[in-house]
């Protein structure tokens, strides 16, 4: 557990004072850590911000840009549905895998250090996947982009969280954050559609580099480096642990519908899950400094705010997957027309999220969240009786109202998940969070594509609706979560 000393933001990179033992003691005496040697002005702040929001867009668009170029993809290098999810797992199991060791390393080694080098691993494997001759290289490229995507969420939080020593600022910094990372992952699809329709599929991948280039001249101008003030050792017994849980986990929901789920396969692998799963709980808790602090789980808000930030995840893989398998292989949509379709939910999205970080700032994550749920709810339960010939405009107004969910959710989940935490932990927070985004995304790419594996398309609708039922049951936890949320300032006893 950690000590409930007062929060205090992270001092500029400086050298490390153990390193010098012959100094005076009174020298030794590091300064008051309330007021940084170099402040930040408010202008310098905000482009700290929009540095890392603008590099973070890109990890949460490779997410969702590839869903809409799946069957183009397939088509390519005739790779079937269960293949195809791999494509996207690949991705997001090694980012989930990888995101806690990720922030310790930047807290430790600095944190504008390791963005760099995350920046570059995403772009050199960026351009691997736009070039992959063959669906195993391109899974394998993909995987490499998740390594270098893991350095890039939890560290940019952490950049942000640390230039923001007002709790009020912050909360609006988080916000905004939360906001651009919940609109890259809205605006895949549209992007991936338009960039398939002009340039063909291997286009969403190769169009990062340029963008990799502006980030890093950008990182290099505007942000400082950083470190935690207190680091951590490596805990390489409990990522092994972790990295083998989640995808076994995730590769039994991809190959469950294909082996058989009473399979002994299958069977044997939900022994090796529980087993790994026992053994990374074991070994956790005798490190003196573990992978993952477990004791946190037993604080309600943080405890369900990771498990909110997996339940919005789920929900908007499932409607982003089965929205493009329905749309191209059930309506024969084009690519760019099945991401048109879903500008509605970019467009709520984009206008809710600014909106949910102004709440949370004002009036606490409750009201945000109760909005969020209530939306997705609502969004999946329109979707339960899709048939294949259902109307445009009722398609479009359920992902409008999906959309506008998701726009309130992100916002007050990476709010009350970072305040169970100080700030010199920030890393650490950011990535407990985004492994449980990644990790939503991972099981609902999984759960969507099991659903509709080789499911003809006369019979697509039918096949998806226990997916949008889901979609349902995600939304009315995030009811769960809000209640268990910090209470808003009104609700606050007084000093």
């Amino acid at each position: 557990m950690h000590s409930d000393q007062p929060d205090q933001p992270d001092q500029p990179d400086q050298p490390d004072r153990r390193d010098q033992p012959d100094r005076p003691p009174a020298q030794a005496i590091p300064p008051t850590p309330t007021s940084p040697p170099l402040p930040l002005s408010a202008r310098r702040r905000w482009t700290i911000l929009a540095v890392c929001a603008f590099s973070m867009f890109l990890v949460g668009l490779d997410t969702t840009i590839v869903n809409v170029g799946l069957p183009e993809i397939g088509r390519g290098l005739d790779v079937d549905t269960r293949g195809l999810e791999w494509v996207v797992d690949a991705y997001t199991v090694v980012l989930a895998s990888l995101l806690i060791a990720s922030g310790a390393l930047a807290d430790r080694f600095g944190r504008r250090r390791i963005f760099q080098y995350g920046l570059s691993v995403f772009g050199v494997a960026s351009l691997a996947c736009a070039f992959a001759p063959t669906p195993a290289v391109l899974v394998a490229a993909r995987a490499v982009q998740g390594v270098g995507a893991s350095m890039l969420s939890p560290v940019a939080l952490a950049i942000v969280v640390n230039a923001m020593p007002d709790p009020r600022e912050r909360a609006r910094a988080i916000g905004v954050w939360a906001s651009v990372f919940g609109l890259s992952m809205a605006a895949g699809p549209v992007t991936g559609g338009a960039l398939i329709a002009a340039f063909g599929w291997r286009s969403v991948f190769w169009i990062n580099a340029p963008v990799i280039v502006a980030a890093l001249v950008l990182v290099a101008v505007f942000v400082p480096e950083s470190r935690g003030q207190r680091t951590r050792r490596i805990d390489l017994p409990g990522q092994v642990l972790l990295t083998v849980a989640l995808f076994l986990s995730v590769g039994v929901l991809i190959e469950g519908p294909r082996v058989g789920w009473t399979s002994a396969w299958a069977v044997a692998g939900y022994g090796v899950i529980v087993a790994t799963a026992v053994a990374f709980v074991l070994v956790e808790r005798r490190q003196e400094e573990p992978l993952m602090d477990l004791g946190l789980f037993r604080r309600p808000p943080f405890a369900t705010a990771v498990l909110g930030a997996v339940a919005v995840f789920v929900a908007l893989n499932v409607t982003l997957l089965l929205n493009t398998l329905y749309l191209q292989h059930s309506r024969g949509w084009s690519p760019l027309a099945t991401g048109a379709a879903t500008l509605p939910m970019a467009l709520g999205a984009t206008l809710c999220a600014p909106w949910a970080g102004t709440l949370v700032a004002r009036l606490g994550p409750r009201r945000p969240l109760l909005a969020a749920g209530g939306f997705i709810a609502a969004g999946g339960l329109c979707l339960i009786g899709l048939g294949s010939d259902t109307g445009v405009l009722p398609l479009l107004l359920a992902y409008l109202v999906i959309g506008i969910g998701f726009g309130f959710a992100n916002a007050p989940i990476t709010n009350t998940a970072v305040s169970g935490l100080p700030p010199s932990r920030a890393g650490v927070a950011g990535a407990i969070t985004s492994t449980a985004r990644q990790v939503g995304s991972a099981v609902g790419i999984a759960v969507a594509g099991g659903l509709v594996a080789g499911v003809t398309p006369a019979h697509f609708a039918h096949a998806a609706r226990p997916g949008w039922a889901l979609v349902t049951a995600c939304g009315l936890f995030l009811l769960v979560v809000a209640r268990a949320a910090a209470p808003t300032p009104r609700d606050r006893p007084a000093n």
